[in-house]
């Protein structure tokens, strides 16, 4: 490849107002104007890939030799400009670096086809292509056709983003010095986007697969229609599909044709391939992410226990899908007392890549920081779940909607409670009406924190409660649902949501307040296996354990523990009908029949929720 001479265009710099930690030593004033180039860089099948750079204004041939810092989209890359970064990355952008966007392959400007979450493959010849591939000869053309670069290369993204930042750790390139994989698309059927636990994520997919594969950019749907209603009314997923002219796509034929956890899902896989630390890794995540929860904690897991230069690192904090970027200090009703997501920026993310793309001191994370909420306290754990000073602990599920610290004895088999579970009538997830995901005026970004009262009244749910706590309670670590239950059908879903109830002589809005702390679903059917379905026994009680991942909460005297149970959360999760059929996609109207759920909570059937209890010292 030849020499490219770039021509940079002034840029209008966006004034920001300095913010503590590093950017304190420099001002306002002094913070970089950033000059924008655009090009086409070829890669090694001769696809064209377009990317945006910004760099500080003269530095192509002034002061040090500045390092990259890369983001790789499918969002589009033409609105980055000098306002963008000093608007999103405003500690970073006053400090200096090489900013590279990207559009890849099949999106926006980008050539190629695009594949959703495109497996990594054998590199056996030139056209085999994947996200790494991209990622390398990307690398490969700054690092000879920019000027005055250091060599170096951070690479850094939220969600889909999120994802190719990962991407950038496996194979990695020598210049690729450190990532942050931010809220990173990992697993999209176990624990992300597409499928929880073996449930489908029906408004989500249906959504999003039009967004990135009806079209080269990402157009979002629009609906004033309530989608409950739409759906309900399309019976399954083929329905809607179908209505929708979108049942062709790939991504939504993979939907109809596999919806168990078939090879292909397994493909996509981000953290099966996460078996050595090759770069200094920075994971983020939101406890309240109504996106990518799951992805951060399994890509932490998957890779430290090869982090043998301790290298390998994990912020959880109380947000949503990349709330970090802004403030922070509030998500919906909730108000954590200061700008956490500021905080983050400041004291964690800018000075990791200072510290591996620059070599300036000042990070002093560990391995973990965690946002305590309910007391509002940043917290550091020397690994996630955190182990020292922290004990195991179990809140068990009695009759008589009792949420109690002590094992039911004495009550063999007893039920704790029972309830009618109607497909013709789901408990919807947030309020209605639901708006398209992305739709103008959708409340998707914040339904996670959404008071939930607004169903707690309904019959078709199973309420166990504590007494108001005469002390503060905190419960941390990876959250875990292991539920005794039968039905009367021959498949069930199960809903637990861990909720803090707020007191009724709370402050404001918060008088009563259900907020849920912890929450997931998992699909009867899978309960032996997620590669292959399997009825229920009708009246058997069978046991059911997953992860309502990760917490770490306090619950503060005077508030109750509530633990509710549930089998439907409609429309975000598909319905299932309660009669086993093959293919819940495809699942005729009069497969769909109300049951009757039983929760067991006894002597031989103990339903409870575990959790982490810190000693003084993890206090």
């Amino acid at each position: 490849m030849g020499k490219v001479v770039l021509r940079w265009s002034a840029a209008v710099l966006f004034t920001v107002t300095a913010t503590a930690g590093l950017c304190s030593a420099q001002s306002v004033a002094e913070a970089p104007a950033y000059t924008r180039s655009e090009a086409m860089v070829p890669v090694r099948d001769g696809v064209k890939l377009h990317v945006v750079l910004l760099r500080p204004a003269g530095s192509e041939t002034q002061g040090d030799a500045l390092p990259f810092l890369m983001q790789r989209t499918p969002y589009g890359v033409d609105t980055a400009t000098s306002e963008q970064v000093h608007k999103q990355k405003p500690e970073l952008a006053a400090s200096g670096y090489i900013f590279v966007f990207a559009d890849i392959r099949g999106r926006y400007k980008s050539e190629g086809q695009f594949v959703m979450n495109r497996p990594v493959v054998a590199h056996t010849s030139k056209n085999d292509v994947d996200e790494t591939t991209d990622t390398r000869d990307t690398i490969d053309w700054l690092l000879k056709n920019v000027p005055h670069n250091s060599g170096k290369v951070g690479v850094y993204g939220i969600s889909y983003p999120g994802f190719l930042a990962a991407m950038a750790g496996i194979d990695a390139h020598p210049a690729v010095k450190a990532i942050s994989p931010q809220a990173p698309m990992t697993n999209v059927w176990l624990g992300d986007d597409f499928f929880h636990n073996g449930a489908f994520r029906e408004t989500y997919g249906f959504d999003y697969v039009q967004q990135l594969e009806a079209q080269k950019t990402d157009v979002r749907v629009q609906s004033k229609e309530d989608t409950f209603d739409f759906f309900l009314q399309n019976v399954n997923f083929e329905g809607a599909a179908k209505a929708a002219g979108m049942a062709g796509l790939p991504t939504a034929m993979r939907f109809l044709n596999e919806p168990a956890y078939t090879r292909f899902w397994q493909g996509m896989a981000v953290e099966q391939r996460q078996t050595k630390v090759e770069v200094p890794t920075l994971e983020v995540g939101g406890y309240w992410d109504q996106e990518d929860m799951w992805g951060p904690q399994a890509e932490y897991a998957a890779l430290k226990p090869h982090d043998a230069k301790q290298q390998v690192f994990l912020v959880l904090g109380p947000w949503n899908h990349g709330g970090w970027g802004g403030p922070a200090r509030t998500l919906g009703a909730i108000d954590f007392g200061e700008p956490t997501g500021e905080e983050y920026r400041t004291t964690i993310e800018a000075p990791f890549f200072e510290l591996y793309l620059k070599s300036r001191p000042g990070y002093a994370l560990k391995d973990v920081a965690s946002f305590r909420t309910g007391v509002n306290q940043w917290k550091r754990y020397e690994a996630w779940p955190p182990k020292l000073g922290f004990t195991a602990k179990k809140l068990f599920l009695a009759p008589e909607k009792a949420l109690t610290l002590v094992q039911p004895t004495g009550v063999y088999d007893t039920k704790a409670a029972a309830y009618v579970a109607d497909p013709a009538d789901p408990i919807p997830y947030r309020h209605r009406p639901v708006q398209p995901t992305y739709g103008e005026g959708s409340t998707w970004r914040t339904w996670l924190a959404e008071d939930q009262r607004f169903v707690s009244g309904r019959k078709d749910v199973a309420n166990f409660q504590t007494a108001p706590l005469d002390r503060d309670n905190t419960i941390t670590g990876d959250i875990k649902a292991d539920l005794f239950a039968a039905t009367t059908g021959t498949d069930a879903d199960w809903v637990v949501k861990l909720i803090d109830v707020y007191p009724d002589d709370a402050p404001g809005a918060m008088a009563g307040y259900q907020l849920m702390v912890a929450e997931e679903i998992f699909r009867g059917r899978y309960r032996k296996s997620f590669e292959q379905a399997e009825a229920v026994k009708p009246g058997e009680v069978d046991e059911y354990r997953w992860s309502l991942h990760g917490a770490d909460h306090t619950f503060l005297k005077g508030h109750r523990i509530l633990v509710e149970v549930q089998s439907s959360w409609f429309p975000l999760y598909d319905r299932n009908p309660q009669t086993f059929v093959p293919n819940i996609m495809s699942a005729a109207a009069d497969a769909y029949r109300p049951e009757t759920i039983s929760i067991y909570g006894s002597e031989k059937y103990p339903s409870h929720i575990e959790f982490l209890e810190p000693s003084e010292e993890g206090r």
